[in-house]
């Protein structure tokens, strides 16, 4: 004797279709244009960080510590309390890091992007021949059609 399993099969088979369904969905949203820029972007920015990172470790606070001298340059800053010390020498590292990455950040996307877009908000697009034909054509039209007349 066999069991009917008629609503069984139905709800496998919903299930499948949303699970295909939402693969379908995921597959599109990640191989987007702009989600792949997103990473890019962040790759880059990783990167970038690192070097920000290592300017203000090797160049900068190195300067620093030479006019303000300490036993280990600005890494040996620190305060004593109660027997405890407070490296504040290696938080004024990081404080330095972070400004100079704002304001390398803000350097770039505010004034360098915003003065590209700015150009080229400025140059005005060359026309096709076609284009231009078109125009040419528009303009005549406009001058041949007789101006509406006002009854009174």
């Amino acid at each position: 004797m066999t069991a009917h399993l008629g609503p069984v099969k139905e709800v496998a088979s919903d299930a499948g279709k949303k699970a295909f369904s939402l693969l379908d969905e995921f597959r599109n949203f990640a191989f987007k244009g702009n989600v792949v820029d997103l990473a890019i972007g962040v790759i880059i920015g990783a990167a970038f960080g690192k070097l920000i990172d290592s300017l203000v470790k090797n160049v900068l606070m190195p300067l620093v510590s030479v006019l303000l001298p300490g036993e280990q340059g600005y890494i040996g800053w620190k305060w004593g309390i109660r027997g405890v010390e407070i490296p504040y020498g290696q938080f004024l590292g990081e404080v330095l890091n972070f400004l100079i990455v704002s304001l390398a950040l803000f350097l770039f996307i505010v004034k360098f992007l915003g003065w590209v877009l700015r150009a080229r908000k400025e140059e005005k697009p060359q026309l096709t021949k076609e284009q231009e034909l078109l125009t040419e054509i528009r303009d005549l039209l406009k001058k041949e059609q007789p101006s509406p007349r006002t009854t009174v």
